[in-house]
């Protein structure tokens, strides 16, 4: 009998020993992970899926903030004003618009989601714009209609130079590359210098092409796997990597969070899970995430109060990701730097060079391809092959059909070269001081102004936040648009400049967005009661979505 108690007593103690390891590190990980929905993407994507679809009635969707009767008035006739304006001045481009919705799936997303849910129907069926563009030069593109707009899209990124310097970029590329034409699978000479530049550019061994961001971040992360013989990558909350699964957990994504564990971003509690556990291949850098850590892109379909904030901390940011590469170092961690959307930006040796930091693997995208589409890994030799000679059927598989496409590789070529040049040499000197006393002017002209807007920058990206309670703050993207501003499908929540704006060019674009926001103050969107306050949204808004739940989709 004391036998068994001792054998019994021995497995509770081997239990315990092999258990209380196991629950430490998994602690260590939640703790880890920001506390927002943002953070814990399993509950985040259980929550949206209780989420009720509904939809203001029109004295809903004027009146969602309890607002004064006369405010209300003003509101309606502005919104009328305002969609009147738009439709007159292009209806070319609303037509083709609405046509082509039809067919097109992004088109029905980006217009769908332009704004909150609640208020999208009634804003779709009466105030209408366009999404088709017919030519662009200096820092401005051209509607079917005729309208110049000055251009804050930035192409997603792409756009760092202007787009003049981009169509010269495809035009040459394509001279250059036009004898071989587009031959696959063989390589134009113009390979091979593109190879030694990307080298010197990012202070890595080798070279991979792909045909966009999100491949190359794809096969940045399968070759870490494949070397470190480990499952697990890391993110950081908020951060975008591109739509596939491993790199956006939670909402959007079809499955469960598997492999990927997203953490606090510029958290010691994260520091400490890297350096302890042992199943970690990889972690993702996008340098981007230092202007609003642990927060997802900003949109204006997200504003559903005034809570959105941004910052950008440059030394801070610098500290954080010089503890990262060093705890990355001890523990055999790869380090990946996705300079997708900034490369070439905020340097020409991209966010390496502007923070001091050397990553294991950068990838590119965007800007690279001279106006073309295109996706580079670079990165160490030891992590970049793709097969065991000692076992020659265990192999890390990525191949396309485009990768390294010739004309491709001709704009690469001629981006690459005029990188060197002494005109883009002289764009980046200053880049820093330039902008950030851009954005202070902005900020002086919009409080100056008497509007609730202010910005925050990293560099030539900017961030609109708003600083006194609204529901309203998402219509702001349409009196810009009245004042010949373009913005990307999100909206307000970003702005990107390109480089080639002169301080005429930003002065009237100042000029302009603070006569929108004036107008847009002026006709009722920002005057609601005193008493309102972001938790009272909130606090109304859960309300509703749990009156929506209880009777099928009304409010």
């Amino acid at each position: 009998m004391e036998h068994q108690t001792f054998a019994l007593s021995a497995l509770a103690l081997a239990a315990l020993a092999w258990t209380l390891p196991r629950a430490k590190r998994r602690l260590e990980l939640s703790r880890a992970k920001h506390r927002s929905l943002a953070g814990h993407s399993r509950m985040a994507k259980r929550l949206a899926g209780w989420i009720p679809g509904y939809a203001y009635d029109e004295a809903r969707f004027f009146n969602s903030d309890g607002a004064p009767e006369d405010v209300v008035s003003r509101r309606r006739v502005g919104f009328k004003r305002l969609a009147e304006s738009l439709a007159q001045s292009s209806p070319k481009s609303i037509a083709m618009s609405a046509q082509a919705r039809e067919a097109i799936s992004d088109l029905q997303f980006t217009g769908s989601y332009r704004v909150p849910f609640q208020f999208s129907p009634y804003l779709r069926q009466h105030l209408k714009t366009g999404s088709f563009l017919q030519s662009s030069s200096g820092v401005q593109v051209v509607d079917l209609d005729g309208n110049a707009y000055y251009d804050l899209t930035g192409s997603y990124g792409v756009n760092v130079f202007g787009y003049d310097f981009y169509r010269e970029c495809v035009d040459e590329g394509i001279a250059l590359t036009h004898q071989l034409g587009p031959v696959l699978g063989a390589y134009h000479p113009c390979v091979a210098e593109n190879v030694q530049r990307l080298k010197a550019i990012s202070g890595q061994d080798e070279v991979s092409f792909h045909m966009s961001g999100t491949e190359a971040v794809m096969q940045a992360v399968r070759l870490s796997r494949y070397h470190t013989r480990r499952k697990n990558l890391v993110r950081f909350c908020g951060a975008y990597h591109g739509w596939w699964e491993d790199v956006q957990p939670g909402i959007g994504n079809p499955l469960p969070p598997r492999e990927t564990y997203t953490l606090q971003d510029m958290d010691e509690r994260s520091l400490k899970v890297l350096r302890t556990r042992k199943d970690v291949a990889c972690v993702l850098i996008n340098p981007l995430q230092a202007l609003h850590p642990n927060a997802g892109a900003p949109g204006d379909s997200q504003l559903l109060d005034s809570s959105r904030r941004a910052g950008y901390d440059r030394a801070a940011y610098t500290a954080w990701l010089k503890k990262l590469r060093q705890v990355c170092t001890e523990n055999g961690i790869v380090l990946i730097f996705d300079e997708v959307f900034l490369g070439f930006r905020l340097a020409p040796g991209g966010a390496q060079e502007y923070f001091g930091v050397r990553a294991d693997m950068v990838t590119y995208g965007k800007t690279l391809g001279g106006g073309l589409p295109v996706g580079v890994v670079c990165g160490k030799a030891a992590l970049m092959k793709r097969f065991r000679e000692e076992r020659p059927a265990d192999i890390c598989f990525a191949r396309g059909t485009f990768n390294a496409h010739p004309y491709v590789m001709g704009a690469m070529k001629v981006f690459l070269d005029r990188l060197q040049t002494p005109a883009i040499q002289a764009i980046y000197a200053g880049l820093d001081d330039r902008w950030n006393a851009r954005a202070a002017r902005f900020n002086a002209a919009l409080k100056d102004g008497g509007v609730p807007v202010q910005v925050a920058q990293m560099q030539s990206i900017w961030t609109v936040f708003y600083t006194q309670p609204s529901r309203y703050n998402w219509m702001l993207q349409f009196y810009l648009r009245e004042q010949g501003l373009a913005l990307s499908w999100v909206g307000t929540g970003r702005l990107i400049f390109s480089l080639n704006y002169s301080d005429a060019d930003f002065d009237e674009v100042t000029h302009r967005f603070v006569k929108a926001a004036q107008k847009m103050k002026a006709e009722g969107w920002w005057d609601a009661d005193a008493a309102l306050s972001n938790k009272a949204i909130k606090r109304g808004l859960l309300k509703e979505m749990w009156q929506a739940l209880k009777s099928g989709g009304k409010p």
